[in-house]
């Protein structure tokens, strides 16, 4: 995965053939203190989800991310959000593992991530279709029937419900032009995404 200063990020990984990686509440919690642990100094998290197989995560890369180790040559770029990311996913599956017994790997080999900055020439807003489609999740698994109902996701401080910390909400606010008055957001978080603009986010390679 190449990052790069500035640039928005639609990060996600999913359990090993397709397996949950979240077993009860304490496992979410323990993967958010850790994500607040190891993703903040890269960058700022916009939005979140964290679903019972998988993860969603939105991020704007930080101004002052260096992408070149200081202790290799300068034969190899090297992406310390790669190596942060990694880290945070094995050493939550050793947690995992010695908590419930188990052994081998928990998520599929390698998170993946794409660029969501907007495209101009196609007039494409991916950034704000990558924040609706990521606190959309639980409701299109059928895990509930309200966004604001699940807790695992960034949706409930957008809505005011909750005073997380862990998002950067005046930014993706700035960013994403998303209303200050609570009901408009609500109204326009459960507008349909159409299926073609959701592939994208998998797709695009800006």
């Amino acid at each position: 995965m190449d990052f790069y200063q500035g640039n928005i990020y639609h990060i996600y990984n999913q359990g090993n053939n397709q397996n949950p990686i979240f077993f009860e509440e304490k496992n979410y919690l323990f993967f958010i203190k850790k994500m607040k642990k190891r993703l903040l100094s890269h960058c700022h998290i916009l939005a979140w989800c964290l679903m019972p197989n998988h993860y969603h995560w939105m991020v704007k890369i930080r101004d002052d991310y260096i992408r070149e180790d200081p202790l290799q040559d300068n034969l190899r770029v090297v992406n310390p959000l790669n190596r942060v990311i990694g880290t945070l996913q094995s050493s939550y599956t050793r947690a995992i593992n010695n908590l419930y017994a188990r052994s081998g790997s928990l998520f599929r080999s390698g998170a993946k991530a794409k660029n969501v900055n907007n495209d101009v020439t196609s007039r494409q807003n991916y950034a704000e279709t990558c924040f609706f489609y990521i606190h959309q999740n639980p409701v299109r698994a059928g895990l509930v029937t309200k966004m604001e109902e699940w807790p695992y996701s960034s949706f409930k401080d957008y809505y005011g419900v909750r005073n997380g910390n862990l998002c950067n909400m005046p930014l993706a606010k700035e960013l994403l032009n998303l209303p200050e008055d609570k009901e408009k957001f609500y109204e326009i978080s459960y507008q349909t995404i159409p299926k073609h603009s959701i592939r994208k986010l998998y797709e695009i390679n800006l």
